[in-house]
């Protein structure tokens, strides 16, 4: 992989990642059509280039933690106190609020994994098949189109429970099909369990932290056992996490601007343009070079 491909695929991430239209369909389409130009890339499928995607997803962290530093931080800390003084106590009682909060999000990453290893199979032939992703984009937007027409939320996170987090983690799992977006199906599916905009925004994206990082660690693992990485190399790599970090943040603070005004719908009609545009030919994408 040239160094400007991982600068682009780069930049491409970062700025599709919080805007809820698949930064994944963003970088598979864009894979295959650097591949129908003739420059040399691993398949969008292949074990070397789903690293490479995962590992950008890992820059944008970088962007969340820079936006939500003050929350971030906070919750980190509370989560540190509340929990050691929970499990010093001896007594049988719930957890404080922001230990809960943690338990809630690993339930959430739970349910995840138990979604993605179940369909990884078909997950991975999405990013073969343009189409596919095409079909998940026209979802995304019908939700997306949705959501702005809920009425106002009213749950805070002090009454979030194990049935927000279930279903907040499963509807993460199907994110991991390229064109369904992660941060559009966690914070569609907080705000359809009633969770205020805002919450459903700070849940979303602090969840995004040990998911990708554990699919990142996992998928190394198989790529290691695999042989390595193939085209791919180790500054690509570092290159794409860089570019996907600072683009990040500017994308990340665009999608909270249009989250808590409630105009997701305007995302509605980029993703159901992309889509058409795939289906029709308009985006041409060689189907022999699709690996």
């Amino acid at each position: 992989m040239a160094i400007w491909i991982a600068v682009l695929l780069g930049i491409v991430q970062g700025v599709f990642m919080f805007l809820p239209v698949s930064s994944t369909a963003h970088m598979v389409l864009l894979e295959h059509w650097l591949i129908g130009q003739g420059h040399s890339l691993p398949a969008p499928d292949s074990a070397e280039m789903l690293l490479f995607n995962l590992v950008v997803h890992v820059g944008t962290l970088i962007s969340i933690a820079v936006v939500f530093w003050p929350s971030l931080r906070r919750f980190t800390g509370e989560v540190i106190q509340q929990g050691y003084q929970w499990a010093s106590a001896g007594k049988f009682q719930g957890p404080p609020l922001f230990a809960r909060l943690f338990l809630l999000g690993m339930l959430s990453v739970l349910f995840t994994g138990i979604v993605g290893l179940s369909l990884k199979a078909f997950f991975e032939h999405a990013f073969a098949t343009p189409s596919m992703v095409a079909a998940a984009l026209i979802v995304t937007g019908a939700l997306l189109f949705i959501t702005d027409k809920l009425p106002r939320r009213r749950r805070s996170l002090k009454k979030t429970g194990i049935g927000t987090a279930t279903i907040i983690g499963v509807a993460q799992g199907f994110a991991l099909m390229p064109g369904i977006s992660r941060s559009a199906m966690t914070i569609i599916f907080g705000l359809f369990a009633g969770l205020k905009r805002r919450w459903a925004a700070e849940y979303s994206f602090f969840l995004a932290i040990p998911t990708i990082c554990a699919a990142t660690l996992l998928h190394a693992i198989d790529v290691y056992r695999l042989g390595g990485l193939g085209e791919v190399s180790i500054t690509a790599l570092l290159v794409g996490f860089v570019v996907a970090a600072i683009v990040g943040i500017i994308s990340l603070k665009l999608v909270v601007y249009f989250l808590y005004r409630a105009q997701l719908k305007i995302f509605s009609f980029y993703v159901w343009i992309l889509a058409a545009a795939i289906l029709t030919g308009l985006i041409d994408i060689p189907a022999a070079k699709l690996g």
